[in-house]
């Protein structure tokens, strides 16, 4: 089967990478919040956003 590229995460500048999405508010820049298709959400503390 044919797999299908999933989008990517981080974005490569001229010199770092940087992280596409939102960070979690509560948990700090390391844990991102996951799309849903109405909400944001933050697995490690539950935290979500409607969007």
């Amino acid at each position: 089967m044919a797999e299908e590229k999933k989008p990517a995460k981080k974005k490569v500048n001229a010199k770092a990478y940087v992280k596409i999405g939102r960070t979690c508010p509560k948990c700090g820049p390391k844990k991102r919040l996951a799309k849903h298709a109405n909400r944001l959400s933050c697995g490690n503390c539950g935290y979500f956003e409607r969007v």
